[in-house]
């Protein structure tokens, strides 16, 4: 496997990050299994690991730490933070009294003494910026983390977080982690250029699509698996079966999968340090590792782009993160008595 730098860290990953979301409750239940598929994942070379706190409420962190015992030094470890780990409601977002103890938990289910990414999971508009970056600085410093990220963050944030760090002196976002696929590409207007701008690693997630990139989901067609219980309305947009029907013709032309035609197009970015897979079984291990080869020359990826243009997102996917200027009405609307131009 041909490893990369991720950003300017001088850290060498592979450019498959093996993604622990569904490893737990909310995926595969079986600690054995899913350790079984971590080992797996190493044994092929792949050296990244990402989980969080919030997945299966610590459950994913447990198995991940169990399975990397004795193999802990040859992986590159990340988790995060942020999301809601208890009713008390500061037991979430990026404030230091939360981060501080997120990762103490974080740490304790990995069963490590230190993690080799901690990333603020979203943003946080009720918690300065430079208060988190502090409190990150601080981690760093105690050596509990190597270097610190976010996910999902908006352009003009990951701006913002680089100008508190230069002017505060501050440990600075060294990685991105944005949802990235054929059918949401967005991020290629302003993220990933922010990113290679500030030496950042991108690790991108969802390159299926939330499973739609997997071929199992078809227009006219009902599919019977597990993310279609979750009721994703994505699953069923018109847009976005319509624009899969057209890649599997592609794929199909071109000899290879459509799964292994998505993941390959996930890394061909030159902004992309790597992509997030997140097998729930050992199948769809073993799947998305016979494609890890797949190369996609430039016809392909011209007829890509005249599927889903550069920069356009198809329709909606349901995890995206809305900034508060969209998510709430009262920032995109003025009040009633103000809305006359008298």
């Amino acid at each position: 496997m041909k490893y990369r730098t991720l950003g300017r860290t001088g850290i060498k990953v592979s450019p498959y990050c093996l993604g622990a979301m569904m490893f737990g409750a909310m995926g595969n239940p079986d600690h054995d299994e899913s350790a079984r598929i971590i080992h797996k994942a190493l044994d092929e070379g792949i050296n990244f690991v990402d989980t969080a706190d919030a997945y299966s409420r610590g459950e994913s962190e447990e198995i991940v730490g169990k399975a990397l015992k004795g193999r802990r030094d040859q992986v590159v470890l990340a988790t995060k933070a942020h999301l809601p780990m208890g009713d008390d409601p500061n037991m979430r977002g990026n404030s230091r009294r939360w981060l501080v103890r997120a990762l103490e938990d974080s740490l304790r289910r990995l069963g490590t003494d230190h993690v080799d990414l901690f990333q603020v999971h979203r943003p946080d508009p009720d918690t300065d910026v430079e208060e988190t970056l502090s409190a990150l600085t601080d981690l760093v410093r105690a050596g509990k983390v190597r270097h610190v990220g976010a996910s999902t963050f908006p352009a003009s944030d990951i701006v913002e977080a680089q100008w508190v760090s230069e002017r505060r002196g501050l440990e600075r976002f060294r990685t991105e982690q944005p949802p990235y696929s054929i059918l949401d590409r967005g991020i290629e207007r302003e993220v990933l250029p922010v990113c290679e701008r500030y030496g950042m690693g991108a690790l991108v997630w969802s390159p299926l699509a939330g499973g739609l990139l997997t071929g199992r989901y078809r227009k006219g067609r009902t599919a019977d698996t597990h993310r279609a219980t979750y009721g994703f309305k994505h699953m069923s947009d018109e847009r976005r079966l319509d624009a899969v029907e057209e890649l599997i013709t592609l794929a199909q032309d071109a000899k290879m999968s459509l799964t292994h035609m998505a993941t390959a197009f996930a890394i061909a970015h030159p902004g992309v340090t790597s992509a997030i897979i997140g097998p729930r079984t050992m199948a769809h291990l073993d799947d998305l590792l016979a494609g890890a080869e797949t190369a996609l020359d430039d016809e392909i990826l011209d007829r890509i782009d005249a599927i889903v243009p550069p920069g356009t997102d198809v329709g909606r996917l349901d995890m995206a993160y809305d900034p508060p200027a969209i998510g709430q009405g009262r920032l995109r609307r003025r009040l009633p008595d103000e809305r006359t131009a008298s």
